[in-house]
Parts: C-alpha cells; structure tokens; sequence
C-alpha cells in the first residue's frame, strides 16, 4: 500500500524558485578589495535564466559538464545555481591544484564549456591545450588582448565569451525542467590530497538538497542572517552555503580572491556578518590579526 502523500523530485531549481521569490531581497555581497558589489537572489535568478538560456544556444542540451575556475563571487553563485537546474552538472574546477591534476579532472569529467574568472583566465589558458573537451570559454570580467588571444588561439577552442555579453539580451526567466531525476547528477567536485589523480565525487539533485536542509536546520539559519562564505565554492560544494542560502533566506557575503585577515575583518564589520564558513586556519589568522589591531 502506497502512501497518499505528494512526493515531487528535489531539484535544485526547487531552491532556486523559492530564494528567488520568497527571499528576492536578500543579497549576494562580493567584496571587491574597496567594498561590495551587491547582486539581490532575484537578480541571481534572472542571470542564471539568462546563463541557462545562452548555454542553451552553445548546445547544452543534456547532463554535460560545466565547469567553472573562479573565486567565490556572484557569478560563481548564479552559475551553481544555473547549471545544475538546466539539467547539466556543475564541475568547480579546484584552482589550488597542480596543473597535472587539473588538467586530468577537466578531461576525465570531459568538460565542453568553462567559466573562468578574469584574473585567473591568464593561468587557465597555459593549461587549456590540454583540455582538448573544452569548446568554449566564458570569461568573467575583463581581460586583455594578449590573454583574450591566447585563449582563442587554442585550436580546439571555437570561442571566447566575456559573460556579461554572453548572457546580455537573453530572457530572465527560464522554463527549469521538472521531469530530472532527483538522484541524477547536479553536480561534481574532484579530490585533493589523495594517492594517485583526483577522484571524481557526483553529488545528486536529492541529496543537495537534503544537505541544505540539513545544515539550515543544524545551524539554526533565518532570514536576515549574514554568511561569509569563505570555503571554496569548489570544495565539497562550498559545504552547502549557497543552497542553504536559498532555503534560509541567507545573505552571502563572497570574499572573492581577498583571503587575508584585514579583508576579512573588513567584511565581517561592514556586512554584519553573523555566520562563517572557513577552515581553521583561516579563523586563527583572523584572531591573531584582531589582537594586534
């Protein structure tokens, strides 16, 4: 006997409708070296229509592999966001990795389409020949000719795209399927640290969600709270943070590539931050920072 209960798959585009909807005023903060640049969750909803749209025209039709090579910022948000609830998977490529290492799991998730942010573009291009899976390149923020020419003199690679006129002039809103199979892939994040080349690890739409929920209510998260989401988004999905936002109604204030203890204390003071998320070592930098100033 079967219950009589609903029971709709749990997708990611779940969360995405409802933080964008009920929550559409809570905000994205990146810090930018001299302060914020604020994105609100219904901002991050139209973008990552508009992302799910153009990479819709670049033929990402099915489960193919996003990645991305960026710090935590909006634009990483909008794309976790995006890919996943379009039916691809999200691969967040590691930039602390080895380039060996980098380049084995770019090819071994076979990787079409990356998104770069601009002052890593530069690196990620001595490593792209090798990557012969990547089609297109996506690359946030400017660059110059020099870098922009040495990404699209890559052989394998038939265009690069700056990703504010590559999803400039796309719709804001975006028929998110609903017939994904809540235990098919949304994402994949590759390990660091072990014998032999990094291992792959395939999280489901269903068991992302579970997590946000999870850590939404062992954290004991509510609208208006503020999280300085310093874990990488591409470690272990950055802990859930950016799905949990969208169920809690959570700010998320983004450090970008300014890691050290001064920024940080900036961040915490300007955006009133009430939760973090970061390793050990990060938190005792800061605490030996704040006993000298």
């Amino acid at each position: 006997m079967k219950s009589t209960m609903q029971s709709p798959p749990l997708l990611i585009s779940q969360m995405l409708r409802y933080g964008t909807t009920v929550h559409a005023d809570q905000k994205v903060c990146t810090w930018t070296g001299d302060g914020t640049r604020e994105m609100s969750f219904r901002q991050v909803g139209e973008q990552a229509a508009q992302l799910a749209h153009a990479l819709r025209g670049l033929g990402i039709t099915g489960d193919q592999r996003v990645a991305t090579f960026m710090w935590n910022n909006a634009e990483h948000m909008v794309a976790y966001l995006a890919v996943p609830s379009m039916g691809a998977v999200l691969h967040a490529l590691n930039i602390r990795l080895f380039p060996p290492q980098l380049i084995y799991a770019a090819k071994h998730a076979r990787n079409q389409v990356v998104i770069v942010d601009n002052v890593l573009a530069q690196s990620f291009a001595g490593m792209l020949p090798d990557i012969p899976t990547i089609k297109h390149v996506i690359v946030n923020g400017p660059i110059d000719d020099a870098t922009r020419q040495a990404l699209a003199g890559i052989e394998h690679v038939e265009a690069v795209y700056d990703y504010h006129e590559f999803i400039s002039g796309h719709p804001t809103s975006f028929d998110w399927p609903e017939d994904l199979d809540e235990n098919s892939a949304s994402s994949v994040c590759y390990t660091s640290g072990t014998t032999g080349n990094p291992k792959g690890v395939v999280y489901s739409h269903r068991g992302n969600y579970l997590h946000a929920m999870g850590v939404f209510a062992s954290l004991g998260m509510h609208q208006g709270d503020h999280a300085l989401v310093v874990v990488p988004l591409f470690h272990a999905n950055a802990w859930g943070f950016p799905y949990t936002a969208m169920l809690a109604g959570v700010s998320l204030v983004m450090p970008g590539r300014f890691l050290q203890a001064e920024p940080l204390a900036k961040m915490i003071e300007a955006e009133k931050v009430t939760f973090g998320a970061g390793v050990p070592t990060i938190w005792n930098d800061l605490l030996q920072y704040l006993d000298t100033h």
